[in-house]
């Protein structure tokens, strides 16, 4: 459970697009990507997101419930400027709580036009398995400096690669793509740092589009696979799915992690403060 709620807000930040040298992959934040978002950077896009945006989420295996995240967006100041100051939370639930508590927070200030993160924050408590991280990116020094509060050591990093934290990563992408660049079949690259291992790969591919039904009712959506190590419980590298909605909210709708018996998912169970229309399919 603890490694799937850091999947979910994992999943959050996969959506980067640019051509990456000698690949082909794709990679937004890579030295290659860098002159090409130049010209996006002089004509000002229509962010995707405002404060007050709330999004939570269901988790639940069968039709039992897990546990539940939120994302939240709100106004912060971080040396005087103004910054989005992003809180996600998860908690397990009902009978997964008995048998293994989570409680976990994240947080995340980012620049409101560059979308570059100052400062990220992990707080978890996991079975008893607690972490407390704090990240400050100072990007005139182009390093980060990690603060493990819990074992009292700090650990300091470059910066490459316009890197991401777990939760910017997701909010920078949505304001830092257009659907006309997904080319079906094409993996997506993205580095972040997040914890202490250092900074982290990920990799996901386009799998097209896909209409879902949801309790909302149908959304239209682009459809990803991340690629994860094959480990204890997940069965195989293309074993999770991610669903984002193909509106100007390009809202996460469900993700989804094949299990050795049955699946786990994550479906929009509620959201409020949405800056664009929800688009919704009638029949």
């Amino acid at each position: 459970m603890k490694r799937f709620l850091l999947l979910l807000f994992l999943s959050f930040g996969l959506l980067s697009f640019g051509q990456q040298e000698n690949s082909g992959d794709l990679a937004m934040n890579s030295d290659q990507d860098k002159s090409g978002t130049a010209s996006k950077k002089s004509s000002k896009r229509e962010s995707a997101f405002k404060p007050g945006e709330w999004l939570k989420f269901r988790l639940h295996y069968g039709f039992l419930n897990a546990s539940y995240a939120t994302l939240q967006v709100k106004n912060a100041k971080i040396n005087g400027k103004t910054v989005y100051h992003v809180v996600g939370k998860g908690r397990t639930t009902g009978l997964a709580n008995v048998f293994f508590k989570v409680n976990d927070r994240y947080e995340s200030y980012f620049d409101k036009e560059e979308g570059k993160p100052y400062k990220f924050v992990r707080k978890i408590d996991e079975g008893g398995y607690t972490k407390d991280i704090e990240i400050n990116f100072d990007h005139k020094k182009e390093k980060a400096v990690l603060n493990d509060k819990k074992n009292k050591h700090k650990k300091e990093f470059e910066l490459q690669d316009s890197i991401q934290d777990l939760i910017s990563a997701f909010y920078y992408l949505r304001n830092h793509y257009e659907p006309k660049d997904l080319i079906q079949g094409e993996s997506i690259s993205l580095k972040m740092l997040y914890d202490d291992d250092g900074v982290f790969n990920f990799k996901l591919k386009y799998l097209g589009d896909e209409v879902l039904k949801t309790k909302f009712g149908k959304v239209k959506c682009y459809k990803f696979r991340p690629y994860v190590q094959s480990g204890r419980v997940f069965k195989e590298q293309e074993s999770l799915s991610l669903w984002v909605s193909a509106d100007k909210n390009k809202l996460p709708i469900r993700i989804k992690a094949d299990l050795a018996v049955g699946s786990i998912k994550a479906d929009l169970e509620q959201y409020n403060g949405l800056k664009h229309q929800f688009k919704i399919i009638m029949d």
